[in-house]
């Protein structure tokens, strides 16, 4: 409750930041992190929140000091360096992540995203994706959550950065009820290589700030 309350308290003083009302439920981060254990090697979550999907990865077998939790929020960040002191947390916009050396080192096995994509201009969800995809290793996967019908994700951004969507599954279990997409490259297409087509089929995008909707 009290880590409800906190949360709600994020949203009311920044609702464009803070793209949910509640943090995540217990049943939607299970499913977001089905498909990740121990083995998946190092993660990057992208606007853990309250690190309700970041609990779940640490229930997974997942070793804190695997994890590097990306959160624009200070008071988010605050509370996550508390929780996991053993991970890394980096007070930051998510579409900057290809731009930090450390993190584009192709060595992680999923990045989770909790952002309120829907709410970005595309060339920001183009910009976090990018960076994404340059912090895993070939055939990681970027997990993102929807509480829309279809993948938050517009066909024409995946297509521009070879890039393909799955739902892997949804559950009522939440508020609001939610999906769960994996995104992933396409057989035989690179991100480096879809980047030249990316840039002259997406909108440019006034400056705004990533969201964290976890």
């Amino acid at each position: 409750m009290k880590t409800t309350m906190f949360f709600l308290s994020q949203w009311l003083a920044a609702p464009l930041r803070t793209a949910a009302i509640a943090p995540s439920s217990h049943s939607l981060a299970r499913l977001m992190t089905q498909e990740i254990n121990e083995m998946t090697g190092p993660i990057v979550e992208l606007g853990p929140g309250t690190g309700v999907f970041t609990d779940a990865l640490r229930n997974r077998g997942v070793p804190e000091s695997s994890l590097t939790l990306v959160e624009l929020n200070p008071r988010f960040a605050a509370l996550l360096r508390r929780r996991f002191p053993c991970a890394r947390v980096l007070e930051m916009d998510a579409a900057e992540l290809g731009g930090d050396a450390k993190l584009a080192s192709a060595e992680a096995g999923a990045v989770l995203s909790g952002l309120g994509l829907p709410s970005m201009p595309a060339r920001q969800v183009a910009s976090i994706l990018r960076g994404a995809f340059r912090c895993l290793r070939p055939g990681g996967a970027f997990y993102q959550f929807t509480y829309g019908p279809r993948c938050p994700i517009s066909e024409q951004i995946l297509d521009s950065l070879g890039l393909t969507s799955e739902r892997i599954g949804g559950t009522f279990l939440n508020l609001p009820p939610a999906a769960v997409y994996r995104i992933s490259c396409k057989m035989g297409v690179g991100l480096d290589g879809a980047e030249q087509a990316e840039a002259q089929t997406i909108v440019p995008f006034s400056e705004k700030r990533a969201v964290s909707g976890c």
